[in-house]
């Protein structure tokens, strides 16, 4: 009987690795397909260096124009990382998760707790 019922357990266990490899096939096929779009921010980033410098002053008072900011050096970030983090996939949904959290840190401090509990 303690062998059927762990044999039991470890098809449990299999099927769910089984569930999360093609997780992961998906997201790293999203990752290809970002990187594209990523190339083409790089170069908006760099026209925009120049006028965001002299619009500096106005962010400081909108602070919409402040956040649009962290978020392109977050994806720059992103693109230097991208070869380092295939291996490691789970590191760029944190900034993913960081990334929202800046937004909205009061709507989110109940779903990272379920975040941090299913990881």
């Amino acid at each position: 009987m303690l062998q059927q019922q762990q044999q039991q357990q470890q098809q449990q266990q299999q099927q769910q690795q089984q569930q999360q490899q093609q997780q992961q096939q998906q997201q790293q096929q999203q990752q290809q397909q970002q990187q594209h779009q990523q190339q083409y921010q790089q170069h908006q980033q760099q026209q925009q260096q120049q006028r965001q410098q002299h619009q500096h002053q106005q962010q400081q008072r909108q602070q919409h124009q402040h956040q649009q900011q962290q978020q392109q050096q977050q994806q720059h970030q992103q693109q230097q990382q991208q070869h380092q983090q295939q291996h490691q996939h789970q590191q760029q949904q944190q900034q993913q998760q960081q990334h929202q959290q800046q937004q909205q840190q009061q709507h989110q401090q109940h779903q990272q707790r379920q975040q941090h509990q299913q990881q």
